[in-house]
């Protein structure tokens, strides 16, 4: 399947202080599949706010995608998808 070219963004779901050391890392899997078959990656978000340890999901300061957490900061996830697609 020929992919290259195609726009994708990523995003995942996730409990960040159950499983603070790997926060989303599905998301920065799929992200890194996605990019290695020539896909044009958007849709980096900031990772300030968040509570985790480590993620795959994380480019330096950045998200590769939107990453939220209905357990803990549900509160937080209309605004930020609202702010991601704008």
């Amino acid at each position: 399947l020929d992919i290259s070219g195609k726009t994708v963004a990523v995003f995942g779901m996730g409990d960040q202080e159950q499983y603070m050391d790997n926060y989303c890392d599905a998301a920065g899997e799929l992200y890194d599949l996605f990019e290695a078959k020539g896909c044009k990656m958007l849709g980096m978000t900031s990772a300030e706010g968040y509570s985790h340890l480590e993620s795959k999901a994380q480019r330096g300061d950045k998200f590769c995608g939107l990453m939220m957490d209905e357990d803990n900061q549900y509160d937080l996830s209309e605004e930020r998808a609202k702010n991601w697609v704008e």
